[in-house]
């Protein structure tokens, strides 16, 4: 492993290497000492590199939340209207929580108790699941079986099949889907039928090009109102958020 000293002497070379020296003021001899001055400061004083990288960091995140509140802003009517949106937990309730998910994510099958417990301790919830197959090839079969069963299975019914799917041990594909959709007493030629229709897919994809607008890396994924989160953040959480929106309208109230 690249020692400290060596490591922090690569990154003074390429921020040499980057600094803008002009020729025409410096001399071969002047820059290559100004060179040697900067990268002793940097080798004496390795914290400043740690604190710039810091600095970059929180920058860079600062300027994708800010992108994403404007994404939530500028796509507010798809991600709670367009298809492969499945309604949960109260229709009607004045709170909205969205999750993006993964039949084949683990994360997503530890954080569905969270979700259920969510749905039970505030009745006012409405909960919106949205496929984001993106771990296999599997997880997007399973989803377009869950999209097409949504034509026969609505509310509780496609929250229990949704639970059923996602507690499946094992990798989750097709098969799995159609295994839990006839458990549930699906017309299956009505079901097989439907999931070949160009539509399921098309659904399935809007949903992954909001995940995209909206920088989504991982699964689960929430929207609440003005927030984004980015994996299983937990009940506390969420329904701390979800209070706050009850407050100020804001997932955190100032």
């Amino acid at each position: 492993m690249m020692s400290l000293r060596r490591t922090i002497a690569a990154i003074a070379a390429g921020f040499l290497a980057i600094v803008p020296v002009q020729a025409a003021e410096f001399s071969s001899s002047q820059t290559t000492e100004i060179q040697s001055i900067v990268k002793s400061y940097l080798l004496d004083h390795p914290e400043v590199i740690r604190d710039a990288i810091t600095a970059l960091d929180e920058k860079e995140k600062a300027a994708e939340e800010a992108a994403r509140k404007k994404t939530l802003a500028d796509l507010g009517g798809p991600i709670y209207t367009a298809p492969d949106g499945f309604v949960i937990g109260n229709p009607k309730g004045t709170v909205t929580l969205v999750e993006f998910f993964d039949y084949n994510c683990g994360y997503c099958k530890r954080a569905l108790d969270d979700l259920d417990r969510l749905m039970k301790t505030n009745k006012d919830l409405r909960v919106i699941l949205r496929d984001f197959p993106i771990l296999s090839p599997n997880s997007v079969q399973a989803a377009i079986i869950a999209v097409a069963a949504h034509d026969q299975f609505t509310g509780e019914k496609f929250w229990d099949f949704h639970r059923k799917l996602l507690s499946t041990k094992g990798m989750i594909g097709k098969d799995q889907a159609l295994e839990v959709a006839k458990s549930l007493g699906a017309d299956m030629d009505k079901l097989t039928k439907e999931a070949a229709k160009p539509e399921i897919r098309a659904a399935i994809q809007g949903s992954e090009e909001i995940a995209k607008n909206l920088s989504l890396n991982g699964t689960p994924s929430y929207v609440l109102a003005d927030d984004v989160l980015i994996g299983a953040v937990g009940f506390d959480e969420l329904n701390t958020k979800i209070g706050n929106i009850r407050k100020c309208g804001k997932a955190l109230c100032s």
